[in-house]
Order: structure tokens, then C-alpha cells, then sequence
């Protein structure tokens, strides 16, 4: 399942996000995981939260991204959830590139069952409208 936190710098995306994660690894019988550019949110986060520092890995871009992400759920099968924060921090500002992201991604959780949630710091009217069901 994909799912998409977006609304303007401020919005409190990122505070829902944590929401979510805490909430998850509180639930979930398997392995959570949280992305972010920097490790801003590790006083935030439950410590059963596997948090990752994207930098470190020097990711960046969509294709990048996603064999990141493809390897995480490959190399795990005990994760359940994946939350990344900052989409357009780690990635440029290309709602075609976003658009083609999205529907590989969307694939990758469908055989793992894995729930992947990303935040977006968007206007909902900027996103193309494929990328709004994911909202």
C-alpha cells in the first residue's frame, strides 16, 4: 500500500508522519522503518524505529530512491512499514519523474505487503492526478 502525506511547507506533515510511524511500531508484528534526509526526528521516534539517515547513503533522485528502497524490502522481510520523509529534499522537484516513481513503488509494497508512506511538500493542486489516489 502507498500512501501520500502532502500539503505547503508548515502543514504538519511531518508531524503526522511521526504519528504514523510510532503508531505502526506499536502495532506491527515486523520491522519499521523511517527515512529522512538528516536524523532530525530521532527524539521523535519510538526507539523499535529504524531510522535512517538517507545521506549517508548519498541517494539521491527517484531512481535512486526507489533501488534503495527496492533493496530495504528485498534484503528485510520482516519490514512492515516505511515511512520517508521530505520526498523533494531527497529528490528534485519533477512531477513527471514523481509520476513514474510512484507507479514502481506502488508495485514494490504489492508483494511484501509492505505499507510505504512518503511525505510531499506540495500544493494537493501541483500533483499530477495519478498521484492523487495515493493521497
Amino acid at each position: 500500500m502507498l500512501k501520500l502525506i502532502v500539503g505547503k511547507k508548515g502543514s504538519g506533515k511531518t508531524k503526522l508522519l511521526i504519528e504514523g510511524v510510532n503508531g505502526a511500531a506499536k502495532e506491527s508484528k515486523g520491522n519499521v522503518v523511517c527515512i529522512e534526509k538528516g536524523m532530525k526526528l530521532r527524539y521523535d521516534l519510538s526507539l523499535q524505529v529504524k531510522l535512517i539517515d538517507i545521506d549517508e547513503y548519498r541517494v539521491e533522485g527517484f531512481g535512486e530512491l526507489y533501488g534503495f528502497l527496492a533493496g530495504l524490502t528485498a534484503g528485510n522481510y520482516d519490514i512492515t512499514d516505511i515511512y520517508v520523509d521530505g520526498l523533494f529534499k531527497i529528490c528534485p522537484r519533477d512531477y513527471e519523474a514523481m509520476e513514474k516513481f510512484f507507479e514502481k513503488v506502488a508495485l514494490l509494497s504489492v508483494p511484501h505487503g509492505v505499507q510505504l508512506v512518503f511525505t510531499v511538500s506540495a500544493d494537493i493542486s501541483e500533483l499530477p492526478e495519478s498521484v492523487k489516489q495515493y493521497i
